[in-house]
């Protein structure tokens, strides 16, 4: 069993594995868990298409072999032969993408996603489209069409959303790496409820061409791994300037990703720390998570960093800005599944009207539904200058008093979310609650700066997984996985929570 892309990649040179053979364990894999008692549901399909790619990729590393241009070839695809999970809402072409809504059952991708186009490129393979909530409209994939995915630490508990699917099969071995995408937290929020390293990335550093769309000032590629190295790689693939985004930007040392190293002692010694005193307060924190941040807190301490705490009152206001801000880009982005462009169709021959209420009442589920009408409700006119100005205006003054934090301080620490994993069905029906899944995590979207969730504990109850972030300024990603891995140097294996 291979955890890690460096390992597989040494295996797949060395010839102690196939790329087929990767790639027909998963499937098996795959396979059993469908037909278990209490299946995990991480994947909802495999691609037909992914043993002929392996086979390809085995047929190029034989031939460099023989040639003797191995490591020329691995130069060029440095993830030649190596699978990777999917999220149903990033097309990869010829395979069907639904966004986990029956709205869209059937849909057939044409085109490449940007993100996937250019880890093919590198020899990445993609194995299959994993599960997530209807639209990327939740926090624990539980509002998806296909039934929720279970956490593979436990399957009582919930994976997290809306990424929950990708996070799950990357934890459970099922794949060494996974993209998801970020609105409000759906890659970190699962990453910590996994197990794992996640990572949102500034806004524009991963293009979000191909990528379906919820609330598109917001909307982010994400990656998910077992280690800080097994993120970075695949984002200095995929990281830069595409001519389809004219969001899309370039990241500085992008190229340099691929050998991470982890900060010197004199680099971390310098570190300074920044948290804010908003997340200190503990009132709906487990005791677990607070313990859990104050050992990391006490982590940087001890490796000679300087930990301070900062005052920014705006971040109370950042669920609700947050809020608005995507429940009323999602109104409008959704505007068009109205089932004469593509996808679910119902016509009874009554007119227009008609088709459309048919349509997206059958198509779409009740969480979907009800951020449509919330959004809808924000936009009307009595209410767009009062609620959704109002919510770019906190936006703006988020990103400014954000921007002056990393002025001074290098890295903003806080827990990922305020609990760990939470058993299912606990919190669907309280759509309240489940938003505050994202009390740690919406600042950073709004700022549009990268943040990692690193694994850095388990519940004393339950032994459930707690994630911790470091964010960093707008572009500083290579800075905040050089800290990861320090993480990963001082705790190794920690992102592995599944071993077979």
């Amino acid at each position: 069993m291979y955890y890690t892309i460096d390992e597989t990649r040494k295996a797949l040179k060395n010839g102690e594995v196939t790329s087929v053979k990767l790639v027909s364990d998963a499937v098996e894999t795959f396979e059993k868990d469908a037909s278990a008692p209490i299946p995990l549901n991480a994947f909802i399909e495999m691609y037909e298409d992914a043993k002929d790619k392996a086979a390809a990729a085995d047929k190029e590393i034989a031939d460099a072999r023989a040639a003797g241009t191995l490591d020329k070839l691995f130069e060029e695809k440095p993830l030649l032969g190596i699978p990777f999970a999917n999220k149903d809402n990033i097309n990869s072409k010829g395979h069907r993408l639904t966004c986990a809504s029956k709205i869209l059952e059937g849909y057939v991708a044409p085109y490449n996603a940007t993100v996937i186009d250019r880890l093919e490129k590198a020899g990445a393979i993609p194995l299959g489209r994993c599960n997530q909530d209807e639209f990327a409209m939740g926090s624990s994939t539980e509002y998806s069409c296909y039934g929720p995915t279970r956490n593979p630490i436990n399957r009582e508990f919930v994976s997290g959303g809306s990424s929950g699917g990708s996070a799950a099969a990357v934890a459970a071995n099922q794949a060494l790496f996974g993209l998801g995408t970020e609105t409000g937290g759906s890659v970190r929020l699962p990453a910590s409820y996994c197990g794992i390293y996640g990572l949102k990335t500034t806004y524009g550093v991963l293009s979000r061409w191909g990528v379906v769309a919820y609330g598109s000032s917001l909307d982010q590629v994400g990656i998910l791994g077992h280690t800080p190295a097994d993120i970075a790689e695949p984002l200095s693939l995929m990281c830069g300037v595409d001519m389809y985004d004219d969001t899309s930007a370039d990241l500085p040392e992008g190229k340099t990703l691929a050998s991470l190293e982890a900060l010197s002692d004199a680099e971390f010694k310098s570190l300074k720390i920044a948290i804010p005193k908003q997340f200190l307060k503990t009132d709906g924190a487990d005791p677990d998570v607070v313990k859990c941040f104050e050992d990391t807190r006490a982590w940087f301490t001890s490796k000679g960093a300087t930990v301070e705490e900062v005052d920014l009152p705006i971040l109370d206001a950042s669920i609700a800005a947050y809020y608005v801000i995507a429940l009323s880009e999602a109104a409008s982005n959704l505007s068009r599944f109205d089932g004469i462009r593509y996808g679910l169709r119902i016509d009874e021959g009554k007119g227009y009207d008609e088709l459309y209420v048919k349509t997206r009442s059958q198509g779409f589920g009740p969480e979907v539904k009800r951020r449509i009408v919330i959004g809808n409700y924000v936009l009307s006119e009595q209410f767009s200058g009062d609620t959704y100005k109002k919510g770019m205006t906190v936006r703006a003054r988020i990103q400014r008093e954000v921007a002056a934090v990393f002025e001074k301080y290098d890295v903003i620490l806080c827990p990922t979310c305020p609990t760990a994993a939470f058993k299912l069905g606990s919190k669907v029906d309280n759509p309240l609650e489940m938003y505050l899944s994202d009390l740690y995590t919406t600042f950073v979207n709004l700022a549009r700066i990268p943040s990692v969730n690193v694994p850095a504990g388990r519940t004393g109850a339950d032994n459930m997984p707690i994630g911790m972030q470091f964010a960093g300024a707008m572009f500083a990603e290579k800075k905040i996985l050089r800290l990861a891995q320090n993480w990963e140097n001082d705790h190794p294996g920690i992102g592995i929570p599944v071993k077979a």
